[in-house]
């Protein structure tokens, strides 16, 4: 059976698979569980009438199950480790919150124009917490094998990557070798080469926000 699901488009390009992370989220974990899935590109800035009839909140990603759109990416990937729990990407409860404010931490960063408020700061101690952790179980969080904590992050590392080469010429502090290891770990997947927007659309994603 193939799974439907409506992810967004990219910012100017409504045949182009867009920059939201939590929409690559899901397709990663479909991915990775090799399950055949067919996708809808969701323009956000025009929805179409179908999708705001079946998801009236107009949120990606939505999967269709059993007749039933559910959105949220952690409901989305809880159920498809329930209903396909081979190969297995549950992730051990006491690393589930590993790296969890990396992303606000990143955002707060990127939207700042204080370079005195502290958030750089702020978001070099997450990282070094996530390279501390890695050092002590990695390749992956949960060890060596890949799993849904991973994937959550891997397009939110992504999104850092990109937007913050662009608009703040930053990048990850060389000391941080396990973090950047991990990221070329998780970049280099099949899964990841296959779900990633290109960098011109996360760019374009982030430019409104940034400038706000």
């Amino acid at each position: 059976m193939v799974l439907e699901i409506a992810v967004k488009a990219a910012v100017g390009a409504p045949d182009i698979l867009g920059d939201c992370p939590f929409s690559q989220r899901a397709l990663l974990t479909l991915e990775e569980k090799k399950i055949p899935y067919k996708s809808h590109l969701i323009n956000l800035s025009d929805k179409p009438q179908w999708f705001l009839e079946v998801n009236p909140e107009g949120k990606v990603p939505v999967v269709k199950f059993d007749d039933k759109w559910v959105a949220d990416s952690d409901v989305i990937v809880g159920i498809l480790e329930e209903k396909y729990p081979e190969p297995s990407l549950a992730t051990p409860p006491e690393f589930a919150s590993v790296g969890s404010k990396i992303f606000p931490s990143f955002v707060k960063f990127l939207k700042s124009k204080d370079p005195n408020d502290g958030s750089e700061q702020a978001l070099i101690e997450e990282l070094k917490a996530l390279d501390d952790h890695l050092k002590a179980h990695g390749p992956f969080i949960a060890g060596e094998k890949i799993s849904a904590v991973d994937l959550s992050l891997a397009p939110k590392l992504y999104h850092l990557e990109v937007a913050l080469a662009h608009f703040k010429n930053w990048t990850i502090p060389d000391k941080l070798t396990h973090v950047l290891n991990y990221i070329k770990l998780l970049f280099s997947r099949e899964s990841f080469e296959k779900t990633k927007a290109a960098k011109e659309y996360i760019i374009a994603g982030w430019e409104p926000k940034v400038n706000a």
